[in-house]
């Protein structure tokens, strides 16, 4: 067999396969011997068919079989040997006129190459890291949230700013007919909460649905529609009110404390309060840190370049699927992934230079920490060693977990790079300016 192959540029090559008689002949003739012996020919006893005949049913299936099976083999470990970085997987020529009957054959493969680049993490421009905190609006809102939760539920005569308001809302044309309990900050603008304001029970309230909650998904719980009929949804609806509580806050005293954080472990509304605003800035941290990742990212990609083979990868993309593309679909298809392919060859470069791939142990190690983080959230403070690995286990069992947590693992690592790195600044903002400047 002798393989040989053609750069036709730095993105693109032909690699020629070249296969001999001696190269498939043998096992051939050992695959068509043992086909002798178990054929089943109508006239002819087991074991006794002549070979000819069996190599005019069976030796050009066979022969094809084994050929392509030497054929990938020897594709396969040449790309290994010579150390080339393809992209997507070579691409067979046509050959229309190929002789199955010949002794040799030939065959031409095209590859896809990988470009060579260089990254560079530090840019002119820094990108800003937001620091999101939680303000004294957000701390005195959630301490006041809390209260509320934990407060004594008291009957009202009428409906009042904060009321609890117990109700059926009722629509007979879209067959809404939903009991359900709202209260009035759901609802959008000034004008839908003064309706409710002084409503008493069997008192009955007109609404237009179109504009009604802050967030029209809301419709789809308080009114039970599909999520296609929510938006843009235009009805009028009555609500009947059946009941109005308010709540009477809980104190801020030890009882308290205790249910919400154990014994003894906050003693004060200072600390309390310190309390909510550490662990509402954990959860505001992994926003952030999407956002410092999505920008590291961008940035990237727009500043690392290289070409890429694009006409083969449109052409390997049209048979790479479930379902075979035509040449436009591919064209298509490509442009909206190009972005991905070029940071996934970036990422890549990168795991490889700072040596971040995630090994066995730091999953194992990772698993243990999460588990051991889940169970403190149900009381079970010291689990022994044993157990957490005997849990880490089963989890690590499941090609699925284990995919889902290396994801995890990896985007840390490459964080982590970022954070060192890169040229970053942190910017301290609040949770509201935050959703506001990105996410409004």
């Amino acid at each position: 067999m002798n393989i040989t192959r053609e750069n036709i540029d730095a993105l693109n090559a032909v690699v020629k396969v070249n296969i001999a008689k001696e190269d498939y002949s043998d096992k051939v003739e050992k695959i068509l011997i043992d086909y002798r012996k178990s054929a089943n020919i109508p006239g002819f006893r087991k074991g006794h068919v002549p070979m000819g005949m069996v190599k005019k049913q069976y030796g050009k299936a066979v022969l094809v079989d084994e050929v392509n099976k030497l054929l990938q083999d020897a594709l396969g470990k040449y790309l290994v040997e010579e150390k080339l970085d393809v992209l997507g997987n070579p691409l067979p020529k046509a050959q229309d006129d190929l002789d199955w009957d010949a002794d040799a054959f030939s065959f031409e493969f095209e590859l896809g190459l990988a470009p060579q680049f260089d990254v560079k993490l530090k840019g002119k421009k820094a990108i800003t890291n937001y620091n999101i905190v939680a303000d004294d609006k957000m701390i005195n809102n959630q301490v006041e949230s809390i209260q509320k939760q934990y407060g004594k539920i008291v009957s009202q005569s009428e409906v009042a700013k904060d009321s609890e308001i117990t109700g059926t809302f009722f629509n007979e044309e879209k067959a809404i007919d939903n009991s359900t309990m709202i209260t009035l900050d759901k609802l959008k603008g000034k004008s839908n909460p003064k309706k409710f304001i002084g409503a008493k029970v069997g008192d009955v309230v007109s609404l237009k649905t179109k504009g009604l909650f802050n967030d029209d998904h809301d419709l789809m719980t308080f009114f039970k529609v599909p999520h296609d009929d929510a938006h843009g949804l235009n009805i009028e609806v009555t609500f009947e009110v059946t009941e109005v509580n308010g709540r009477e806050l809980a104190d801020l005293d030890q009882d308290l404390f205790d249910k919400l954080f154990g014994k003894d472990k906050v003693t004060s509304v200072t600390e309390f309060k310190e309390k909510i605003k550490e662990d509402s800035e954990k959860q505001f941290a992994q926003q952030g840190d999407q956002k410092l990742l999505n920008d590291v990212t961008e940035y990237l990609v727009e500043n690392t370049k290289f070409d890429l083979p694009s006409s083969f990868l449109q052409k390997w993309m049209q048979t790479a699927g479930e379902e075979e593309m035509s040449e436009e679909q591919a064209k298509e298809e490509y442009e909206k992934s190009e972005k991905s392919m070029r940071y996934q060859l970036i990422e890549g470069k990168l795991i490889q230079e700072h040596n971040l791939q995630v090994q066995f142990e730091d999953l194992k190690a990772h698993s243990m920490e999460m588990i051991k983080g889940q169970m403190a959230q149900f009381g079970q403070m010291n689990p022994s060693e044993k157990e957490l690995e005997d849990i880490a286990a089963r989890i690590l069992s499941n090609q699925e977990e284990v995919k889902r947590l290396s994801e995890q693992l990896m985007s840390q690592n490459l964080l982590n790079l970022y954070k060192t790195e890169a040229n970053i600044k942190t910017k301290d903002i609040t949770y509201d300016d935050f959703v506001k400047e990105f996410y409004s």
